[in-house]
């Protein structure tokens, strides 16, 4: 009776520790599908994978921190309120939106979960003063990963044709291929967002400097000239030859404008004035100086024939040379697809500006110095 009694019993067990071990080994061939995924995938409901700029325009994800602004006097809230507060329906989409505003600096998260304006996000949607709401949204695309970037490369200069920016982004920021094009759309438009791209007629157009003194000297710093100065090597005898009028108010800005930059991109300056005009023949001196110049620099205001001269050599030669001017008629239609930087002097922190932009595209110029060549030879 005992044994009949048990029999069952005993049966049953077994039957569970089967469907346990069945459970166990389905769960663990769940667990080796998951483990056969790439460590570094970071695909989100959307089906986009994570990247570290944001997925969405400046203005765009301005609409959230506004809802919570004025639907919730600010205060922290869950994504999904936030959401609601902007009058948006939750999708997987809003989380990347919420995330991208996070990288412009106009959300936080003080908690897990939990997300607030920022006082940045506040100066753009209730600005205290006229300028506040434009100063905003240029400090957000300041705080934009890879796109701040971007942006201090080119500020300053005119736009150039969007598959160099494809192969900047690729190369110089490690955007994926796969992702450059939506990046490059986003950028643009959120430069145009913070009114930063002015049209400067045929066909041209410009990234506005508006960066100010503080971040101008985080822009191109000692860390900024590490990272640039990866790769390229320069020696103590290598010099950087600047083409320049003489006479004031240009040639005042050799000592204070162009002599600093070549320091900070740690080549010599030379000058084609006191320092090589010796005796005998003042051009051979000339094509010598520009000959043996790792770079050069050549300040195009005012269309100074010697400079003019001298640029044609630099050339000539194949040599790699930064073009400047404080306006865009001085230089020379047949060079203007070259990188010309330009400089406004209106702008009270115009010189210390140009310092840092010279020194940053001298070592482009010798880290890529076919972007600086007139006729580069062809590969």
């Amino acid at each position: 009776m005992v044994e009949n009694i048990n029999a069952p019993a005993k049966s049953a067990t077994l039957e569970s520790e089967g469907e346990l071990t069945k459970a166990k080994k389905k769960k663990g061939r769940k667990g080796r599908k998951r483990n056969k995924q790439p460590a570094t995938s970071t695909t989100t409901r959307g089906g986009a994978g994570r990247v570290a700029f944001p997925k969405d325009s400046l203005a765009k994800c301005l609409r959230i921190p506004q809802g919570v602004i004025e639907q919730n006097a600010g205060n922290e809230c869950a994504d999904r309120e936030a959401a609601a507060f902007a009058k948006i329906g939750w999708t997987g989409l809003v989380g990347v939106e919420i995330s991208s505003a996070i990288k412009y600096g106009l959300l936080e998260r003080p908690s897990s979960g939990k997300v607030k304006p920022t006082e940045l996000a506040r100066k753009v949607i209730r600005p205290q003063q006229p300028q506040d709401r434009l100063d905003g949204l240029r400090e957000a695309v300041l705080q934009a990963p890879v796109g701040r970037d971007m942006y201090k490369r080119y500020r300053g200069e005119n736009l150039p044709d969007r598959q160099f920016l494809v192969n900047t982004a690729v190369d110089s920021f490690k955007v994926k291929k796969e992702h450059v094009d939506a990046f490059i759309d986003v950028f643009l438009q959120s430069l145009k967002d913070a009114e930063l791209l002015e049209d400067v007629g045929e066909g041209k157009i410009r990234v506005l400097d508006a960066t100010l003194p503080a971040e101008v000297g985080s822009g191109v710093g000692e860390e900024q000239i590490k990272k640039l100065s990866k790769g390229v090597t320069v020696q103590a005898t290598d010099t950087c030859f600047v083409m320049m009028p003489f006479v004031e108010p240009l040639g005042g800005y050799y000592a204070t404008v162009y002599q600093p930059a070549v320091d900070k991109a740690k080549l010599k300056a030379v000058r084609a004035d006191a320092e090589i005009y010796g005796t005998g023949k003042i051009i051979d001196q000339i094509w010598s100086g520009i000959h043996s110049a790792r770079v050069l620099v050549a300040e195009l205001t005012g269309r100074n024939p010697n400079v003019l001269y001298e640029l044609g050599l630099a050339h000539a030669l194949r040599k790699p040379v930064v073009l400047v001017s404080s306006n865009k008629d001085d230089v020379p239609f047949d060079v203007r697809h070259v990188r010309v930087i330009y400089y406004d002097m209106r702008d009270p922190f115009w010189g210390t500006k140009l310092i840092d932009k010279v020194a940053e595209n001298i070592l482009s110029a010798l880290k890529n110095p076919e972007e600086a060549i007139l006729f580069p030879e062809k590969k």
